[in-house]
């Protein structure tokens, strides 16, 4: 079974983790038909309207 030969610097360490900080939640915006939050480019799951046009039925 490998093991390391060196130990790993607290750098190297805190950089490899730091990895994962670097993603961000998608940005939202208001739906012109209901006025929720959604998604950019998504399909409103409040109302169920893209582009003002009625995709899914939501009910």
């Amino acid at each position: 079974m490998p093991v390391p030969k060196r130990k790993t610097g607290k750098s190297d360490r805190d950089m490899r983790r730091a990895a994962n900080s670097k993603y961000t939640a998608p940005s939202t915006s208001e739906c012109p038909q209901c006025h929720e939050p959604k998604v950019s480019h998504r399909v409103c799951t409040g109302c169920g309207f893209y582009k003002g046009k009625e995709v899914i039925d939501v009910k």
